[in-house]
Formats: structure tokens, C-alpha cells, sequence
């Protein structure tokens, strides 16, 4: 494999962990080339705190093997509210021959036209919203739906940046990627699944959720009568 080209698209109060995670893994890839790509150069921050340095820009970005769009749903809300970051997705998925999402990076594929019919993953607080696109969930940390692959929350996109690896490179690739980074978790509480965590620990967190949810829904809806409106 030579001159793969990964392109990250980063926003400003995107979730670092969405990105840095997948990235970490991918970036070893052997002949792969990875993208940090942004609508200017300027640093942008995360959403704790941590900025961020594109590598490119919309208009400089070379084309693009497989694209990703981590998540944050602050970041989330911004960034499907603005035309010109949705019209950089759809133009370099149209091309692409993985087109990816971490999180709630799902919600601007959505915006962009690219998840109507499919199957996809998202973060367990905001499943239900997908279906305001036309989407599926599907509850898997990882989903496969033609060349549209979607992770979970968070965490779930070092899992994903795995199994992207052995898709390109071979699972004896993405092995050996994965002894590097010594990637064997052992959490210390088994609360990292809605399935799993005691009640009360989901409750509290999901209600600390709701005005995100809210913000994330009523982008969704003004993105929607934008693209009625345009039509």
C-alpha cells in the first residue's frame, strides 16, 4: 500500500479523543498519509481545552482514500450548521472509498446528505436521533454499511482505527499496530456500556445530556428546512 490519503476533518469544540484515537492508530499505517484538515490553518480548540493544528485546508486538501468526521456535539452542532464544512464532506466522500465517522461525527454525514437508508453506530445518548436522516442504528461499536463505517462513542473510535487498518492493510497490520500501542484495556468499573451501568449512573448522565440533545435535534431540524427551503 502507497499514497493512502486519511483526512480527518476537525471543527471547533470537537471531542479530541474522537480524533486523536483513530488517528493514533491509522498513522502507523505503513504508506498512508494522514490529513488534518480544517477550514483555515488556525489552531482549533477541542472541547477540553486542547487545540488542534490542521495540516490543511478545504481548499488545499488533496483527495481523500478515506474520510472521518469525529464527534462533540457542541462542535456537531456548529459544524452542520455551516455550508461550507458540509459541502467539503459530501464533495470528498463522493470520491472516497471509505467514508467514516466517530461519535456523533454520524450527525454531520447526516447533514450532508450521506446517511439516508444506511445502517450506522452512534453514541449511545443520541441513537434515536438518527432516524431524523433517514438511518438506522445499529448497536455495534462498530458498523459496516458499504463503504460507510461508523463507531461508537468516544473510545470506540481506537476500535474502529483497528479494524479500518486491517481493512486496508491486513489484520497482521493492524495487529502489530495494536501491540505498539499496547492497546489491552482493563477498565477498572464495566460501566463503559448503558447495557451494563447501573441504573442510576445512566440516568444521571443521560439527563445531563438532555440540553445537548436538544441543541443537537433543533440543528438537525433548521439543517433540514435549510435544504427543503433550498430545493
Amino acid at each position: 500500500m502507497s499514497n493512502f490519503n486519511i483526512g480527518f476533518v476537525i471543527f471547533r469544540d470537537l471531542t479530541q479523543l474522537d480524533f486523536t484515537g483513530p488517528l493514533q492508530v491509522l498513522a502507523r499505517l505503513p504508506g498512508a498519509a494522514t490529513r488534518i484538515v480544517a477550514k483555515s490553518m488556525a489552531p482549533v480548540p477541542s472541547d477540553c481545552g486542547l487545540s488542534l493544528v490542521p495540516t490543511h485546508t478545504f481548499a488545499d486538501c488533496p483527495p481523500l482514500d478515506l474520510i472521518c468526521i469525529p464527534g462533540g456535539v457542541s462542535g456537531v452542532v456548529g459544524a452542520i450548521g455551516d455550508r461550507e464544512t458540509l459541502d467539503f464532506v459530501r464533495l470528498r466522500a463522493s470520491s472516497a472509498k471509505y467514508v467514516t465517522s466517530v461519535c456523533t461525527g454520524a450527525f454531520v454525514l447526516g447533514a450532508a446528505g450521506l446517511l439516508q437508508g444506511r445502517r450506522v453506530a452512534t453514541h449511545w445518548a443520541y441513537t434515536d436521533l438518527l432516524s431524523l436522516f433517514g438511518a438506522t442504528y445499529e448497536k455495534a461499536r462498530i458498523v459496516r454499511d458499504g463503504n460507510l463505517i461508523t463507531a461508537g462513542g468516544v473510545t470506540a473510535g481506537i476500535d474502529f482505527g483497528l479494524s479500518v487498518a486491517a481493512e486496508i492493510a491486513g489484520e497482521e497490520a493492524a495487529r502489530t499496530i495494536q501491540l505498539g500501542l499496547e492497546y489491552d484495556p482493563e477498565p477498572p468499573f464495566d460501566s463503559g456500556h448503558p447495557d451494563r451501568a447501573p441504573k442510576a449512573v445512566k440516568t444521571a448522565l443521560f439527563g445531563r445530556y438532555e440540553k445537548a440533545r436538544s441543541a443537537l435535534r433543533a440543528a438537525i431540524r433548521q439543517t433540514a428546512n435549510q435544504s427543503e427551503g433550498a430545493q
